[in-house]
């Protein structure tokens, strides 16, 4: 199993969605859409969990060579640091569902206009529209360095 398997993105196995003419923004079918691509992105991080499981508990050796030994533990730390990150990203999807459920997705937190179907697909979890996410990252470089 490759160490630093990346699973942080969106997954890219969905047929991307072709709104109707006039059709509502976020109504049950494009809210039903991103309810199962967040479900399967959960899927995807909760099997890779269960792969790290198995995968520390079979290969935890305790090598002779302290060489082995040290790079044994730098890919362990290197894989649990990866699932943390993930760890997070399961708690944002969740934090997403429950917006589906509520009906309160789709929309930015700063300002209130439509995300985008396009970009929720690129990025389920995301809570700001383009303008505002732009906006937010300027702030953060100014004040960051």
């Amino acid at each position: 199993m490759p160490v630093a398997e990346k699973k942080t993105e969106a997954p890219s196995q969905f047929t991307p969605y072709q709104p109707a003419p006039g059709e509502e923004y976020m109504n049950d079918k494009q809210l039903a859409h991103f309810r199962g691509i967040l479900m399967g992105w959960k899927q995807d991080l909760m099997e890779e969990v269960d792969r790290t499981v198995r995968h520390l508990q079979e290969e935890a050796n305790n090598f002779a060579d302290p060489a082995d030994r040290a790079t044994q533990e730098e890919g362990f730390s290197l894989e649990l640091r990866t699932r943390d990150r993930e760890r997070k990203l399961l708690k944002k999807i969740n934090e997403t569902i429950e917006k589906i459920d509520e009906e309160d997705y789709g929309f930015c937190e700063a300002c209130g206009v439509e995300i985008g179907i396009r970009r929720l697909e690129a990025r389920p979890t995301a809570t700001l529209c383009v303008d505002c996410k732009t906006l937010a990252e300027l702030k953060e470089k100014q004040l960051g360095g």
